[in-house]
C-alpha cells in the first residue's frame, strides 16, 4: 500500500481509533470549554522516497508562542471557504508553499485548546525541495523531520508539568535541537495512531 493510500485511510472517518483528545492527557484538568476560535494547519508531507513533514520555527519576535515549533497555518478568516482554504492560504504565506502543488489527502482531528483555538490539521502530499521561503518577521526557519523518525514511539517522550493549578502531561519530539511539543505533538501522535489503525487491520 503506497503513502497515499495509507494516509486516505488512515483518514477515514470509518475507521476506528481512540479520541484524539486524549493525546493531552490532561491528568487533573477538565477538557477546555468553548467558544473556540476555528483554525487550520498543514501537516505537508514531502513526495520523496524517504518522506518527511515540514515544520515552521515562529519568530522570537511574536506574541504568542514565539520562538516554538510549529505546522503552518492559524486561524479561518472570513475569506476562507473552509479549513482547507485556511491552511493552504497560511502556507502560502508563511513560507510561500503554493497551493497548486499541495495534494490534499484528508484532514484529521480537530483538537481543542486551553487558549481557546479548535485546530483542524489538513494532511497533504508536496513536491520535495520546493523554493520555499520564510515570512519576514513571523517564521525564522523551515524545516524537515523525517517521516519515520516522528512515527516511531521510541522518538517521543510524555512529560508531565504542574500547569495553572493542574498537572498537565504532554509528548515531545527533539530534532537536531529543535523541541516538537504541545499540540503540534499531539497531532502527530494522533496521525501515527490512525496509521497504526491501518496497518492493523485485515
Amino acid at each position: 500500500m503506497s503513502l497515499r493510500d495509507r494516509l486516505a485511510a488512515a483518514l477515514s472517518p470509518d475507521l476506528d481509533r481512540p479520541q484524539a483528545q486524549d493525546v493531552f492527557l490532561n491528568v487533573d484538568r477538565p477538557e477546555p470549554e468553548g467558544p473556540f476560535t476555528p483554525a487550520a494547519v498543514l501537516i505537508a508531507i514531502t513526495d520523496r522516497p524517504a518522506p518527511g513533514i515540514l515544520f515552521t520555527l515562529r519568530h522570537a519576535g511574536l506574541r504568542q508562542h514565539s520562538g516554538q515549533v510549529a505546522f503552518p497555518g492559524g486561524r479561518l478568516d472570513p475569506g476562507d471557504a473552509d479549513a482547507v482554504a485556511a491552511a493552504l492560504r497560511e502556507a502560502e504565506e508563511e513560507i510561500a508553499l503554493p497551493p497548486h502543488v499541495v495534494e490534499v489527502i484528508g484532514r484529521s482531528d480537530t483538537f481543542r485548546t486551553g487558549t481557546g483555538f479548535a485546530i483542524e490539521p489538513i494532511i497533504g502530499i508536496v513536491p520535495p525541495d520546493l523554493p520555499l521561503r520564510p515570512a519576514d518577521g513571523e517564521v525564522e526557519a523551515i524545516f524537515e523531520v523525517p517521516l519515520d523518525y516522528l512515527f516511531d514511539a521510541a522518538n517521543r517522550e510524555l512529560k508531565t508539568v504542574d500547569w495553572q493549578g493542574g498537572r498537565r502531561s504532554y509528548y515531545e519530539y527533539l530534532w537536531q535541537e529543535r523541541r516538537i511539543w504541545g499540540v503540534t505533538a499531539a497531532i502527530l501522535v494522533n496521525l501515527a495512531r490512525r496509521l497504526d489503525g491501518v496497518k492493523q487491520a485485515p
